[in-house]
């Protein structure tokens, strides 16, 4: 609705006038930052000056304690000071340029005045501290921006729901202190502004979306009644954004309760973590703890073995060979990401109480300390009720006591007495040391050579001993390796602890597995299953501290891995983002049936969100991807305009390449900074870069690169996903290269990276992933001679 002129005077003499507070207040918090960070940098330059430091007598000593603890506690106190300071200013200075984007006129049932509610990334109360001039977005109130529309209306509080009218809903965009855009809307957040935010180009690091929040989404960030939220969200819908300024919501609502290091987000690849990583600074929270499945993994057994990670896998899988060995792969895959798998290795873990468990002997030096048979016999020996890890625990103790007894008879073997011979200074030093620290003061006696001689003894053994018990601490001497290797050389046993039957193609998987597993190698579908079982056997390593996890691309792990970090979090919340039709490695997705991913808190304790509204790409764009895929028309397009996808055919390659070449330019003439060409792999990445790259300026994107960056980018259709493009050029679209139903979703996701231009480039035939939808929702250029 249009504003008439003097309602944009008033709206401007206000943003005037709550600017000029903030720039004040600025003015002094800035001079208290600055003092109070002179305070603490003299303190700790003078610590030591301010502190009486006397150990002579037993009274200074508590003096000297009482002294440092007093000091310490003084600059503590400061630079808490200075930094909740510093904070305020950060907010402060967002504030100043557009101190807010939203304003709603609220009448509460029983109270005779309206509220005139501003909101903005931040709240701000006026000079005398009591009124607000303008309210967080994530105050209750603020929630009647997002769901409410003018008329009757309510929110939600800690104590209760507030009934009243909505009298007005208004839009503002302010940049540098001056109103650009503002007008009245409806129920939703106006297309207006929408239109404007979306029609930007792309960015190297994703935005925060709180002046554009929808209802939907306000849905998934306020939610805070299910220990599971699912938010099952199409291509563009969103999700990503809203579980980011959910994390926000939820570090203001808990402020008293849940820090950011308190949450972790799991995502995609290291790319995506730099990608999101301002979200949550731009409003004023610190980040919280980010990471990827694949890091997890790496940092716990990663140097037992040479780790295969998912790109790997996914590489291998997309290089299809229509042989046996790559059809048994894909069925060992399969199994062992499933529910069923899991089953089988806990059934697995209660058979290892009574036989099957396999050790490392304990040998020094060529001499058995205690052997597998030994081990094998304390082992079954202890109380049928005691637990493996336990069990473990228990061994791990009386192996060291073996040790040490070893050690004892062994100080007077003639190597030990070469090695003594062969003692520097320094340990001779500490032999004596130790032998005075015995004497406990007595006068030396004759007998002290001999006492010496002993003790050096003692040092050489344990010296030599120590990396031995070292490795027993560590729990070394439990060979989960064989344990695990055991299953797939033993038919029987595997029949035995997967319900008497073996899967589907047992046979040939089980070899691959011990033939990698030989060489030191763990394929990616066996990491977690394998550090599950090295868990149940030497303890479960949980993180009590993590009260939060957000998962996204969630459609991409396996029931077994988020089994696994359920375990891995047992206190926490869980936030799971996702889309079926993006699921690339749908050998192992969760989403094939809703069930699996529910059951995992139980059904009780869970909640799924839908988003179907699509904002990422052009109304065209849309409308192309969701003809590609089944249930394609419950998404819905946003109505901005554009061109739609262009579908070129050629005879040959070289043909093809001029064409790309002569379209990116053409691209970078319209002023789109971010393009990307999508490749299916990361080796026809490398084929189609040593193509192009002398006549574009490339830049080529690998599972290693840690940032997103403008320019033209040539990248996998795999690593593309969470992340978005002025422009996407997908090279090779032809049906030699996407005809698999397998290869669909894969084809999907890379095509709905483009946010306002989509080119793609065949040779001879199109995939039918294009051919099988009509025709009117593309423009195709066939060039073939």
């Amino acid at each position: 609705m249009a504003i008439d002129d003097q309602d944009w005077k008033d709206e401007q003499a206000r943003v005037d006038d709550v600017t000029r507070q903030i720039n004040r207040k600025m003015a002094v918090l800035e001079q208290e930052v600055g003092a109070a960070r002179g305070d603490v940098v003299g303190m700790r330059k003078d610590f030591w000056d301010e502190v009486t430091v006397n150990f002579s007598e037993p009274d200074d000593v508590g003096e000297t304690s009482t002294s440092l603890r007093q000091q310490s506690q003084v600059l503590t106190e400061i630079e808490l000071a200075h930094k909740r300071s510093s904070v305020t200013l950060d907010k402060l200075r967002r504030l100043s340029g557009s101190p807010y984007f939203g304003r709603i006129d609220f009448k509460e049932v029983g109270e005779p005045a309206t509220d005139h509610i501003y909101l903005g990334i931040g709240s701000f109360l006026d000079d005398d501290e009591e009124t607000f001039l303008i309210y967080d977005w994530r105050a209750p109130v603020s929630s009647l921006y997002y769901d409410g529309a003018p008329g009757p209306a309510s929110y939600r509080t800690p104590v209760g729901n507030i009934e009243g009218n909505m009298e007005l809903k208004r839009q503002f965009v302010i940049r540098d202190a001056k109103i650009d855009v503002l007008f009245d809307t409806g129920v939703t957040i106006g297309d207006e502004l929408l239109q404007q935010v979306l029609s930007h180009t792309a960015d190297n690091q994703m935005k925060n979306i709180v002046a554009t929040i929808q209802k939907e989404q306000n849905s998934v960030i306020r939610n805070d009644r299910s220990r599971l939220l699912v938010v099952q969200g199409a291509a563009g819908s969103g999700k990503t954004s809203a579980a980011l300024q959910r994390v926000a919501y939820l570090l203001y609502r808990y402020r008293d309760s849940l820090r950011a290091d308190q949450m972790v987000l799991f995502s995609p690849n290291s790319m995506f973590n730099s990608y999101v990583s301002t979200v949550l600074p731009e409003l004023g929270e610190e980040n919280m703890l980010q990471t990827t499945f694949q890091a997890y993994l790496e940092r716990r057994i990663g140097r037992e073995f040479d780790l295969e990670d998912v790109f790997s896998q996914m590489e291998y899988l997309l290089a299809w060979k229509d042989d046996l060995e790559h059809d048994a792969r894909v069925q060992g895959i399969r199994y062992k990401s499933s529910a069923t798998y899991l089953k089988a290795i806990r059934r697995y873990t209660e058979l290892l109480l009574t036989e099957g468990m396999a050790f490392r002997p304990i040998r020094f030096q060529g001499k058995d300390i205690v052997t597998r048979e030994q081990m094998l016999d304390k082992f079954y020996g202890f109380d049928s009720a005691v637990k493996l890890g336990n069990r473990i625990e228990l061994m791990r103790d009386w192996l060291l006591k073996e040790v040490s007894l070893f050690g004892r008879k062994e100080r007077k073997e003639a190597w030990v007495e070469e090695q003594v011979q062969l003692m520097s200074t320094d340990d001779y030093h500490r032999a004596y040391t130790m032998m005075r620290r015995k004497q406990k003061g007595k006068m030396p006696s004759f007998d002290d050579f001999q006492l010496e001689a002993e003790l050096a003894a003692r040092m050489v053994v344990n010296d030599w001993l120590k990396p031995l018990r070292k490795w027993v601490k560590r729990l070394r001497f439990a060979d989960i390796k064989a344990v695990y290797r055991k299953m797939f050389t033993d038919e029987v046993l595997f029949a035995k602890i997967n319900n008497g039957q073996l899967p589907e193609g047992w046979e040939d998987f089980a070899k691959q597995t011990v033939s990698r597993l030989d060489q030191g190698e763990l394929g990616y579908e066996d990491a977690t299953p394998y550090l599950y079982l090295k868990e149940q056997l030497q303890g479960f390593r949980s993180n009590h501290a993590i009260k939060h996890v957000i998962v996204d691309e969630v459609q991409d792990y396996s029931p077994f891995q988020l089994e696994f970090m359920k375990r891995l979090f047992p206190r926490a919340r869980m936030t799971a983002l996702g889309d079926l039709n993006q699921a690339i490695y749908s050998h192992n997705s969760v989403f094939d049936e809703e069930d699996p991913l529910l059951e995992l808190y139980g059904k009780e304790n869970s909640e799924i969100i839908r988003l179907t509204r699509s904002y990422r790409s052009t109304y065209e764009i849309v409308d192309f991807t969701r003809g590609m895929i089944k249930g394609g028309e419950h998404i819905i397009p946003f109505n901005r305009r554009g061109d739609k996808p262009q579908v070129s055919l050629y005879d040959d390659r070289e043909s093809m390449h001029t064409d790309i070449i002569r379209d990116i330019h053409g691209l970078q003439q319209q002023g789109y900074q971010y393009t990307a060409i999508i490749c299916k792999t990361e080796s026809e990445c490398e084929e189609a870069y040593h193509m192009l790259k002398e006549q574009i300026t490339l830049r080529k994107i690998t599972k290693n690169t840690p940032a997103f960056e403008k320019g033209t980018v040539i990248i996998p259709a795999y690593l593309a996903k969470g992340v978005e493009f002025d422009a996407v050029v997908l090279y090779d679209a032809s049906s030699q290269q996407y005809h698999r139903e397998a290869e669909r979703k894969l084809f999907y996701t890379a095509c709905t990276r483009a946010m306002h231009v989509l080119h793609l480039y065949a040779i001879d035939e199109v995939t039918p992933f294009i051919t099988d939808m009509d025709a009117d929702r593309y423009v195709l250029n066939d060039h073939r001679g």
